[in-house]
């Protein structure tokens, strides 16, 4: 049976450079690439697929800016000297067999969901999601596994209920409720990961919540209600799209690892 293996590029890239203490510099940048190109290949020894879709962030604003102009403005900008030299990391990449997926106004998240429900609804055999990104979790309701390349643990659905507190297919709602600081994601004021959880546990989905718990006399209904439009849009912003044109077909993500 064909295994795909779907790799959150900048995932692993942003975190090695990050993990290393010295100032930004052309050296780090080079000794970061080095030690990702490394990471790369450990994955695929684990996992051996035959098949792999790299994504990574083409750059720039995406569709999500369009909706919202103050997305990801907390988040420091990639250093300039790790930008300059991801082409080149791209073409190593390539190099070892693999082709690089990076799409004008969409994330990779983006592109890695499009592709693993597309695989899983084709049903071409097991998809294996390689991120420790929250939201990319929402994949393992529809047949995928998310694996942790940097503390090598499997996450499925039991790991996704007993960190979060709910089934994976709620995920987004769970974060559109208590927003997403690392992407400015708004959430709802003053409700965090337990209380979201508990709303969703007790009512169902987004739209249950809001239809139940939002119309409750209490603080926390009051709320809602006047997060309504706040959360009308986090929910926008953390969907993740499955109907990218990648641009590929599964024979130019075929994967052989000799």
């Amino acid at each position: 049976m064909a295994k795909l293996l779907a790799i959150d590029g900048l995932n692993i890239v942003r975190r090695v450079y990050e993990a290393s203490p010295e100032p930004d510099s052309d050296l780090k940048a080079s000794i970061a690439l080095r030690h990702a190109l490394s990471s790369f290949r450990n994955v695929l020894e684990a996992h051996a697929p035959t098949h792999v879709l790299a994504a990574f962030d083409y750059g720039g604003d995406n569709w999500r800016h369009a909706l919202y102009p103050r997305y990801r403005e907390g988040r420091a900008p990639m250093p300039s000297y790790l930008r300059d030299a991801l082409p080149g990391f791209h073409q190593r990449l390539r190099e070892v067999g693999l082709h690089v997926v990076t799409i004008p106004e969409v994330e990779a998240d983006d592109v890695i969901a499009t592709g693993v429900t597309r695989w899983l609804a084709e049903g071409r055999g097991e998809a294996i999601v390689a991120t420790t990104d929250k939201d990319l979790h929402c994949l393992i309701a529809d047949g995928a596994l998310v694996w942790d390349h940097f503390k090598g643990e499997w996450h499925d659905d039991a790991w996704v209920r007993a960190r979060f507190g709910v089934a994976p297919e709620r995920m987004l709602d769970l974060l559109a409720l208590m927003g997403d600081p690392t992407d400015g994601v708004p959430g709802v004021d003053k409700v965090g990961m337990k209380t979201a959880a508990r709303l969703l546990n007790a009512y169902g989905d987004l739209d249950a919540v809001m239809a139940g718990a939002g119309i409750l006399k209490t603080p926390l209904g009051e709320r809602l209600r006047a997060g309504r439009e706040i959360l009308a849009l986090s929910r926008r912003l953390v969907q993740l799209k499955t109907d990218v044109r990648l641009g590929v077909t599964w024979k130019m993500l075929a994967y052989d690892a000799h």
